[in-house]
Order: structure tokens, then sequence, then C-alpha cells
């Protein structure tokens, strides 16, 4: 759960920053919105999920 809750604010975040400074218009940003929305309900969204959690522990085990 908290690797969705992040990986939501950090796509919220980066798509805001896109709208204010790099020219997204807001009809892209509710084209991704809706596509997102219809990914997470397709038969592909388990694997999506998957490969999101092994990126996320495969960037926890970097040592620095």
């Amino acid at each position: 759960m908290i690797l969705n809750v992040s990986a939501l604010v950090l796509f919220g975040t980066v798509a805001f920053l896109f709208f204010r400074r790099d020219g997204l218009k807001m009809s892209h940003a509710v084209v991704c919105a809706l596509f997102g929305f219809y990914i997470a309900g397709s038969s592909i969204a388990p694997s999506i999920t998957a490969g999101g959690a092994s990126l996320a522990s495969l960037l926890g085990g970097i040592k620095f």
C-alpha cells in the first residue's frame, strides 16, 4: 500500500511539474489519467504492479 501511495504522489508531482513548467496541456493530463484507469482495470494490471514492486525493491537495495 505504501508503494502505491508513494508512486501516486511521485507521478502526480511529475505531472504537475510538467503542467506548470513544460507546457503539458490539461487535455494531455486527462488522457494520461484515463489511460491509467483503463490499464488498472485490465488483465495486465497485476504484471505492472509486480514490475513496480520489483523496481522498488531493486532501488531499495542499492547502497550508497
